[in-house]
């Protein structure tokens, strides 16, 4: 489908049902199929996320989740999924949340132990899921929720940004699961930096959705201080949205390629920008579009938490590493000169 009239689709979709526009309608309309990352259409599949975060962060949460479920699947040749079903990737690792995959044949697995910030579990039907084989090797595995192992549970999101996420503790007794790859493929492979640059999407849609807010309100104002804000939101968000469309396109002309460079580059200009944006949009605001208007203290309260899958100070030591590591050829295609 031509890119134009996807982003149209998304958006009638989201007029047709506001608040209600759920993983489950963008799926049934089709929308859920985007384009893989470094398959030549990369910014088109990070323009559909990011129009997603815009209209609510929470939701392109497991949008994201179910989107990178399946370009895993189709680049780890994992099981292929079944018509209508909505899936979680729930890789996360905190030390006291892992789970143990235990090997009973070729492909089939079994899981046990807890996964913690599980991203839409109540509504999805099958996930992705990280886990440790007994001799310490990472692995991912494939597993379906409706089975007597598998228990979704009310707990483990007390905070208040994200809260629609529903980001809960699943925990897993002896489950069923099918193996993704092989031990190590999921951090080795190209496509994991591709999807950690396509977070990026999503935290740019956040800080475009708070920025369009910010523009409605200044339409025909005389204001000179809300002006300089806007101007500021417009500066950043023009510099973090340069940076991802020529990220696309590096992963698409390299797609074999290591793109932790450029993805953890593409990350943390976002991160900045998004940083910026909502500084701007409290100040220019004030109080009132802040208490009044829902889906603006929603995205308010959503972003800076979405932000924090970014790793701060430790990413940026990592790019610097990787910055003294580089040839100058290197950095010269990465971006350092005009």
């Amino acid at each position: 489908m031509a890119e134009a009239s996807l982003v149209d689709e998304l958006g009638q979709l989201a007029q047709e049902h506001g608040s209600g526009l759920s993983l489950r309608r963008l799926a049934a309309a089709g929308l859920d199929r985007i384009p893989t990352p470094a398959s030549g259409h990369t910014l088109l599949r990070w323009r559909m996320l990011s129009e997603v975060a815009a209209r609510d962060l929470s939701l392109a949460k497991v949008y994201e989740g179910h989107t990178d479920a399946l370009a895993i699947l189709a680049e780890l040749n994992g099981p292929e999924p079944q018509v209508q079903s909505l899936w979680g990737t729930w890789c996360a690792e905190p030390p006291d949340a892992r789970l143990l995959i235990l090997e009973s044949g070729t492909t089939r697995v079994r899981l046990s132990g807890r996964k913690a910030w599980c991203s839409g579990a109540a509504d999805v039907s099958h996930a992705i899921v990280s886990g440790w084989t007994e001799d310490g090797k990472p692995w991912l595995a494939a597993v379906a929720l409706q089975q007597a192992g598998v228990k979704v549970t009310e707990e483990g999101w007390p905070a208040v940004g994200m809260a629609k996420s529903g980001s809960v503790d699943v925990f897993f007794e002896d489950a069923e699961a099918l193996a993704v790859g092989r031990p190590g493929d999921y951090v080795s492979r190209p496509g994991f930096w591709h999807g950690g640059a396509g977070i990026a999407a999503c935290w740019q849609g956040g800080a475009m959705g708070i920025g369009r807010t910010v523009k409605a309100r200044c339409n025909a104002s005389s204001d000179a201080h809300r002006l300089a804000h806007l101007g500021a939101i417009d500066a950043a968000l023009c510099a973090s949205s340069a940076l991802l469309r020529e990220t696309a396109s590096w992963i698409d002309a390299h797609p074999g390629e290591n793109a932790h460079a450029v993805a953890m580059r593409a990350r943390l200009a976002v991160e900045q920008a998004a940083l910026e944006v909502l500084a701007h949009a409290g100040r220019a605001l004030g109080a009132g579009p802040l208490c009044r208007d829902e889906k603006l203290s929603r995205a308010v309260a959503d972003l800076p938490i979405y932000l924090r899958q970014s790793h701060a100070e430790r990413d940026l030591e990592s790019l610097g590493r990787l910055a003294c590591e580089a040839t100058a050829e290197q950095a010269t295609e990465r971006g350092w000169t005009l």
